[in-house]
């Protein structure tokens, strides 16, 4: 589905510098998978993203979906961020068709796509707010919403529960997982959460300290359907996972500060 080949990206920080977000990635995603990126504060994970979604362009190397190579943001990919971007000015249901409407769907049609969503999002009868009417998490369901209405091949998320209180997150990680369950688009999905990436993720790809690569990628062996109160997150293995994935993240935090001042961390 999604094949990533020695991908290297370079940008110029606001002194001048030069920094390397990425060099050498490689990550191929299954069709339908849902793949959570893991790794440290600065790494590269959202470049990697962006890098998907078309939206920056990279220096080398290959991003292809189903063999075509990404030339710029496509109607196959859709983005959800953790600032959660939605028009200040639309209400909710204009800014969930949002999508639909700048692809030509008639008014009539993104409208009734777009309220089917909003329902599932448990967002009814706030069809008419604006989104500074509306609580972090309630935006985020606007944001997600948005992202499916277009019925996207790939589901491209930044840290999208990053901004809301942890009830909230749970309550969201559940939702998207039935979403999912529903409509099975393929899902990059950025976290700096272990819990999280074991939590959703069919594997974890465990990306290294900048300049970023991905270092390994962890199976999670965890039964689906694994929302609405399921219970993953109480069994043995998910403990077993996210312990492991923390030990990896901090030797990789070691080996990057040796690295840095030449001395043990």
């Amino acid at each position: 589905m999604i094949e990533i080949h020695g991908l290297s990206k370079t940008f110029t920080d606001r002194r001048g510098d030069t920094v390397t977000a990425l060099d050498d990635a490689r990550l191929d995603v299954a069709e339908n998978e849902f793949l959570t990126l893991l790794g440290p504060s600065g790494c590269g994970k959202t470049t990697l993203l962006k890098c998907i979604a078309g939206l920056v362009p990279y220096d080398s190397g290959t991003i292809e979906i189903d063999g075509r190579p990404i030339q710029g943001p496509g109607p196959d990919r859709a983005m959800v961020f953790q600032n959660f971007a939605l028009l200040p000015w639309a209400s909710v249901v204009d800014n969930v068709a949002f999508g639909l409407r700048l692809r030509g769907v008639a008014r009539a049609e993104r409208e009734e796509r777009a309220r089917e969503l909003v329902a599932t999002m448990g967002l009814a009868g706030f069809e008419k707010k604006l989104p500074g009417e509306l609580s972090g998490g309630m935006q985020q369901r606007v944001g997600i919403a948005r992202a499916l209405a277009v019925q996207p091949q790939v589901l491209l998320m930044d840290e999208p529960f990053g901004a809301v209180d942890e009830q909230t997150r749970r309550l969201l990680q559940e939702e998207l997982l039935a979403l999912w369950e529903e409509q099975r688009p393929t899902v990059v999905f950025v976290t700096h959460s272990m819990e999280e990436a074991v939590l959703l993720g069919d594997r974890v790809a465990l990306m290294s300290a900048r300049p970023g690569r991905v270092a390994e990628l962890v199976p999670v062996d965890l039964p689906r359907p694994r929302a609405r109160g399921g219970g993953p997150d109480r069994s043995g293995v998910y403990a077993e996972l996210t312990a492991y994935l923390w030990d990896r993240l901090r030797e990789m935090h070691e080996e990057h500060r040796t690295v840095r001042t030449g001395a043990p961390a």
